[in-house]
């Protein structure tokens, strides 16, 4: 379906320099585009493009100054970045949605189900279980007994949810996560072997918490694990139990959080970071990728390293890091030329 820059204004409230008719059929990256298609620009390290992009249409924030002509249509928005995110949201929904309980799927007969589902092929909902409206569950998931999968979310093939887990509204799980696997519970016995903790809770998602491929929450000791309303996590990230993590809160691939730890809401946390268990991390911390932390860390806060520390500490300290052979060098020096001093004055 085509749309013209016309509507695509109207749509996002932007305000058009160019041809207000053009229209367009697809999206691509700037680098990339051709006629007919819509893209943006959002990071001034890819200002170089729209100069030569093909794009008919680029969406750019009203602040955007060109420096040169540029041959598409411009849509000047507050955010241009967000406005893709709209309408990548629109055409989404606008595909056919799937629905309806596969005959190869198995329900249990004490399992409740709301309207509108769809249940995928090989998915076993089991026992107790309870799926509310508008969930799509794709096929060989696994919902064990007495879950709780609340209206509107999303399991992708392959998901697996535990006994007494609660997935809330609107909620995105994408393939291989588990959700509510044993958390890593072992007590050290007299002869060197170890005795599981048996783990007895459960993992609570709640509204609108989007988890990645092959991520895993682990189920609380005792209590809940619990990931909170708007928390997005992404690919391969290990969670551990009785984790809380607060609201709003980024995760990049690879992370991983131990047992009892609690992150705050707002916070933003790179890829390959590691936090240590029964610490806390505040609101509105920002982690570098690859950190390593190891001890609480307050409000506000910007660290990196490992173990991690105030980010402007570590940039100046990284100055000598690398500089660290040539300083061991200018130390052997002076040593040996007061040495030689010494000599002479003996």
């Amino acid at each position: 379906m085509d749309f013209t820059a016309k509507q695509i204004s109207e749509f996002l409230k932007g305000e058009i320099e160019g041809d207000p008719h053009v229209s367009v059929h697809t999206i691509s990256k700037i680098e990339e585009a051709q006629k007919g298609s819509l893209t943006f620009l959002a990071n001034p390290a890819y200002t170089q493009f729209i100069y030569n992009t093909g794009a008919s249409i680029v969406l750019v924030n009203r602040d955007f100054k060109a420096e040169k002509p540029v041959k598409s249509t411009l849509i000047k928005v507050e955010n241009a970045y967000n406005a893709l995110a709209q309408l990548l949201s629109l055409y989404e929904k606008s595909l056919p949605q799937k629905k309806g309980i596969s005959s190869l799927a198995f329900v249990a007969q004490s399992a409740k189900l709301g309207k509108d589902l769809y249940v995928g092929e090989f998915t076993v909902i089991d026992e107790g279980a309870v799926i509310e409206d508008n969930v799509k569950i794709y096929p060989q998931c696994y919902i064990a007994s007495d879950v709780t999968i609340k209206s509107g979310s999303v399991l992708y093939p392959g998901v697996k949810v535990y006994q007494n887990c609660v997935i809330g509204n609107g909620c995105t799980i994408h393939s291989g996560a588990i959700i509510g696997a044993d958390g890593f519970g072992f007590a050290p016995q007299n002869d060197n072997n170890y005795m599981k903790v048996a783990q007895i809770g459960n993992v609570i998602l709640e509204d609108h918490v989007e988890i990645g491929a092959n991520t895993t929450i682990d189920r609380a000791t005792m209590g809940s694990t619990i990931i909170k309303k708007g928390v997005k996590l992404d690919n391969l990230i290990q969670v551990a139990h009785n984790v809380t993590i607060g609201e709003n809160t980024v995760i990049a691939a690879q992370s991983g959080i131990a047992g009892s730890s609690k992150v705050g809401k707002n916070c933003m946390i790179g890829g390959q970071v590691g936090i240590s268990g029964h610490i806390s991390v505040g609101d509105d911390v920002k982690i570098a990728a690859q950190s390593g932390l190891s001890s609480s860390i307050r409000k506000g806060k910007i660290i990196m390293g490992s173990p991690a520390f105030d980010h402007d500490k570590y940039v100046k300290a990284y100055i000598h890091f690398r500089n660290f052979e040539k300083l061991i060098k200018k130390v052997d020096d002076l040593e040996k030329t007061i040495a030689e001093l010494k000599s002479e004055n003996t």
